[in-house]
């Protein structure tokens, strides 16, 4: 097996990680539509591409090399041929919902006719509008007289958070069933790469989409080689974390003694376990005020014959974070440097949520500057990017990345 995927630790020097540069998907955002595609506003999108082509150049100017989805998901379909190609976008239109037949050959045919697979690629995270198959004399009938500004095929706006529908894990990953319905199609995209790039095909997975229980990636944090930190919450359900630990534990490859399932508020100002805490440093972490009054936090580890024993830890979350990674005394440093008003602002757009660059080496949103300062001054090395549109979404900086390879100590 190529380890061409290793992710130990949350803070290790990071080499490679996986980004998605928001694209049309966001023109396909309306007021009508926020809610039901969970975003709160409508970010402008030349400026969201300059702020996240800022993001890049700060990545690729500290050593990172930047792969992007798109160019992944096209390589891949491209290496398994024809077929690979015709079984994507009928697997792609099925899962959005598309069930007419006429419609859905309408939709077959336009994707497929973009010659170029990259753009073939953008056009179905970007969603399908009725005007664009009616310019093609696509439809006719009850569907030509339609609202023309009705989506086909709904947009995938929050795919620029490529935390979320996969993660790393070791030398493996997980392929994630997510949460809300509006965001099930993101883990296609990976599911093929897995599958068919000459590169990525023999990747070892912990989980798969096609399970029955939910979980995403920002609620999972490989804290050392001994520990994964995985957050109960709106969006990650326990059986899925018990069925991750099974597959993890039983791989004999890895080092693996613990995973920590974090018992967090079922609310959206929760929504992972990312958006709470962050490790900025080997002994430092980047929180929100409520999560320390977490009393709930389990202990998972491997039992017999494959199964797996959970215990209730009754100890504070730095008393955790202390025992299992090995630690005389952890950091915790709070959002907002603790003030309510400022916490409960920076906590809007994600001032704890930081990818860490290199031990102490962390970027962040420049709009967050409360605790960006309250960072700075515990000795970490803040790196701040553009973020007026970005943080639309509500997701920073860990959100928008996934790591491919971090150093191995």
């Amino acid at each position: 097996m190529k380890n061409v995927i290793s992710n130990f630790s949350e803070i290790a020097p990071l080499k490679k990680v996986l980004m998605h540069r928001p694209g049309e998907e966001f023109l396909n955002l309306t007021p009508n539509t926020l809610e039901r595609l969970l975003f709160d506003d409508i970010p402008y999108l030349k400026q969201a591409q300059q702020e996240h082509d800022a993001f890049a150049n700060a990545l690729r100017s500290e050593g990172v090399e930047v792969v992007y989805l798109v160019d992944l998901v096209a390589e891949a379909i491209e290496a398994g041929g024809r077929m690979v190609r015709k079984k994507f976008l009928e697997q792609f239109i099925a899962e959005a919902g598309v069930t007419s037949p006429k419609v859905v050959k309408h939709c077959y045919d336009y994707l497929n006719s973009f010659k170029d697979t990259k753009e073939m690629v953008q056009k179905c995270i970007a969603g399908i509008d009725i005007t664009e198959l009616k310019k093609l004399g696509a439809v006719s009938g009850f569907y030509a007289t339609r609202d023309t500004g009705r989506m086909i095929i709904d947009p995938i706006p929050n795919i620029y958070f490529q935390r979320d529908p996969m993660a790393t894990v070791g030398h493996g990953a997980t392929l994630h069933r997510m949460w809300s319905v509006t965001r099930t199609r993101e883990s296609i995209f990976m599911e093929y790469v897995y599958q068919y790039h000459p590169f990525y095909d023999d990747v070892k997975l912990y989980y798969d989409r096609t399970e029955p229980y939910c979980i995403e990636g920002g609620d999972i944090e490989v804290l050392s080689s001994e520990v994964v930190a995985i957050g109960i919450s709106q969006r990650t359900e326990p059986d899925a974390i018990a069925n991750f630990a099974k597959r993890l534990f039983k791989d004999k490859s890895n080092s693996f003694k613990y995973v920590l399932a974090i018992d967090i508020p079922d609310e959206r100002s929760f929504m992972h376990l990312d958006t709470v805490m962050t490790q900025v440093d080997v002994d430092k972490f980047a929180v929100q005020d409520a999560i320390m009054d977490i009393s709930t936090i389990y202990e998972i580890t491997p039992g017999r014959g494959g199964e797996i024993e959970i215990v209730e830890i009754h100890q504070s979350l730095q008393k955790v974070l202390e025992k299992y990674l090995h630690l005389n005394k952890v950091e915790l440093i709070k959002c907002g440097n603790g003030r309510r008003i400022d916490a409960e602002r920076e906590q809007w757009s994600d001032g704890v949520n930081l990818i860490c660059l290199r031990p102490g080496v962390v970027i962040a949103y420049d709009r967050n500057f409360v605790t960006n300062q309250t960072l700075k001054k515990h000795g970490v090395k803040v790196i701040e990017i553009p973020s007026s549109e970005l943080s639309r979404g509500r997701g920073g900086s860990h959100c928008m990345t996934m790591a491919l390879v971090r150093e191995e100590a």
